[in-house]
């Protein structure tokens, strides 16, 4: 049974519970692989020794998600050796979609719409009310251990982008 975690996250005044155990810093991040546009699979194996950005949105294809990820695939272009993978619950033809019409050409777009993904606990971040992904961000260094946690309280509000620019810059020299 997952964890519920209440007060932590909402959509405006509207209180929302998180489903899973809080990642903290410090701790070794779940392993996971996930489905992707092109048939493909993104996975914490196949990035090793890399420093990642993990970055979950509700949808690509709402306001505060679009601009996020884009703002991602800007910063991925100052961040040469950082990975940045943006998971939503949109299928994965229609991340390719969105990809291709946002000129997202720097991240990968995993998918974690399959009811047998443990992605969305493993990372605390499953919504129960409406089973999308909490808006959150998280930098995992090339030993896979956790360096930064955002878990944005606001599903409206976009994340600290200077603070997980620093921590990934730092993760990455290290």
């Amino acid at each position: 049974m997952s964890a519920e975690r209440t007060g932590v996250y909402k959509v405006r005044t509207n209180p929302l519970t998180l489903l899973g155990n809080e990642i903290k810093v410090g701790q070794k991040a779940p392993g996971f692989s996930l489905p992707a546009p092109n048939n493909q699979t993104v996975s914490m194996d196949a990035s090793k020794g890399k420093t990642r950005i993990i970055a979950a949105v509700a949808s690509l294809d709402t306001g505060v998600c679009d601009r996020e990820s884009k703002k991602l695939n800007d910063i991925a272009k100052e961040l040469p050796n950082v990975e940045i993978v943006v998971v939503s619950k949109d299928l994965p033809f229609a991340q390719a979609r969105w990809c291709g019409a946002a000129g997202a050409e720097n991240i990968k777009t995993a998918s974690a719409y399959r009811d047998d993904s443990t992605f969305p606990t493993d990372y605390g971040i499953l919504v129960k009310e409406n089973r999308l992904l909490a808006r959150s961000v998280f930098v995992i260094d090339r030993n896979d251990v956790v360096r930064h946690v955002q878990y944005v309280p606001d599903l409206l509000e976009e994340p600290n982008y200077d603070a997980l620019r620093d921590a990934a810059k730092t993760a990455a020299a290290a």
